[in-house]
Formats: C-alpha cells, structure tokens, sequence
C-alpha cells in the first residue's frame, strides 16, 4: 500500500523514470488515468505514458503550467487549468470509444466535454511509465520533456468514471477497483527516483 507515499523525480534526467509492472490482457475502448503531480517545472515534461510496440497509446503530458495535453493514440486534446504555484494537481483523465468523448477534471472539478478518436482502441501489450514520455517501446526519452518533482496517487481503470469515483480516488479510496492503483501498485524504479513518505 503506498498511501501516504510519493515518487520523487530530484532532477533532470535521459533515463531516471517508474514502469508500471501491471499486466493489460485485454485492449482498451475505455480507460480512466488519474495522478496527482506537483512540479515547478516550466518547460513541458511527461507524467503517464502508455506505449505499445506499435506506437504511443495514451499520454498525459504537461507542455507548461496551467495546461494539460490529453493523447489518445497520435491525437490530442489540450485543457487549460489555473495556474497554481506551489500546490499539488490532481488530475484524472477518461475515454469511450463509442462516442471518442473525453472527460477531464482538474483538482476533483470537471471540465468541458470534448471528443478525440471515436472508434478507437487502445492496444496491448504496453509499456506504462512515469516521469519521462516514449518515442519508442520503453525508450527513446528526452532529457527536456523529463518530469521533475512529485508523483503519486496513481490510477488506471478500464472503466469510465464518475465526478464522485474522481474524488474518492483524490483520497485514495477508489470506489471501483482499478487495473492498478496506489493501494496495491507495481513498479520498478530506474535510475534516480525516489519513494518518499
């Protein structure tokens, strides 16, 4: 159980990222990621980053502060958030197939609906990291879109969810259970990230 704990990314790194050890059997044509981050970065880096061998499949990725740049597959879709200095963000991220629409929420809120690759499905097998984003299948990272700072509270359904399933998941007691999450999650650390209380 990791509650109460965090990933900490000290500094800038080619290499230094957590991979998620979960096992995906099946692919997806709906998933949910919630993260909670807290960085004072301004350049972009890269929170969650789900590749397969054929090519990125999910990311949430941060181009600078106050914005969010949700991919699924080769498309994207950017939110703008409040710029909060010196706080963590919670954020949690949905999508169907059936209809593409996606969903946000920013800090337990929820943003505008948009839409984003109806039809689509999300491929496995995967490779699931945090802290750094994949130009090829575990690899290929850039030093520039490097995390540094806090991660954690860390989930993955294979469901949509609710504005109450986000905000029982913000503390940590999600209502459904998730593919992988913070009371029972599998990583391997590689290179310098630390698990803090």
């Amino acid at each position: 159980d990791m509650v109460g704990s965090v990933f900490v990314f000290p500094q800038e790194s080619q290499s230094a990222h957590v991979q998620v050890m979960a096992k995906l059997e099946q692919p997806l044509n709906n998933f949910t990621v919630c993260l909670r981050s807290f960085t004072d970065l301004m350049r972009p880096c890269s929170l969650f980053s789900y590749t397969t061998k054929n090519q990125s499949e999910i990311l949430l990725f941060k181009p600078g502060p106050g914005q969010y740049e949700f991919y699924v597959g080769d498309k994207f879709l950017v939110f703008r958030v409040p710029k909060s200095l010196g706080e963590s963000e919670h954020v949690c991220a949905s999508w169907e197939s059936s209809t593409g629409i996606v969903r946000f929420w920013f800090n337990g809120k929820p943003w505008p609906r948009k839409g984003l690759q109806r039809g689509y499905t999300v491929g496995v097998p995967a490779s699931i990291l945090l802290g750094q984003k994949q130009d090829s299948f575990g690899g290929g990272f850039d030093i520039q879109q490097s995390f540094v700072g806090e991660i954690s509270s860390v989930y993955m359904w294979d469901t949509g969810i609710s504005t109450s399933g986000v905000t029982m998941a913000m503390y940590d007691n999600p209502e459904q259970t998730p593919l992988f999450g913070w009371r029972n999650f599998p990583y391997r650390i590689v290179g310098e990230v630390y698990l803090k209380p």
